[in-house]
């Protein structure tokens, strides 16, 4: 299997939406095979609590102006690991700190990245 069309072009409004709050190590990968409740993950790392919150509130902002409503949000309060599920994408918004104990991609190795397409500044 691979991830939708649909899929894909949420993951481009939110990988914008990072990228212009200043997310770091933006990784788009396509578990749409392991997981037959989503298509991909995104993972956003951010340099500190608050730019954590930043990254996540304008993600979900430029979702709901895309007509997309956020499905669940969990920690979002402490701004380490932020969890936005969209459906088809889920996006997880780490502290850099948090995101290397957690190492989502070494635990999801075996899925495909899905280049993405965000424009030089």
């Amino acid at each position: 299997m691979t991830a939708t069309d649909h899929a894909r072009d949420l993951l481009q409004v939110a990988a914008l939406a990072a990228d212009s709050k200043q997310a770091e190590e933006l990784v788009a990968l396509d578990v749409s095979g392991p997981l037959p409740l989503t298509d991909i993950f995104l993972l956003a790392s951010g340099r500190n609590e608050r730019n954590v919150i930043a990254i996540a509130g304008e993600i979900e902002d430029k979702m709901i102006e895309a007509g997309v409503k956020t499905i669940r949000r969990e920690g979002k309060a402490e701004g380490r690991w932020v969890l936005l599920d969209f459906g088809d994408l889920i996006v997880h918004v780490f502290h850099e700190e948090d995101r290397m104990y957690y190492s989502l991609e070494r635990l999801w190795k075996d899925c495909p990245a899905i280049p993405l397409s965000i424009p030089a500044a």
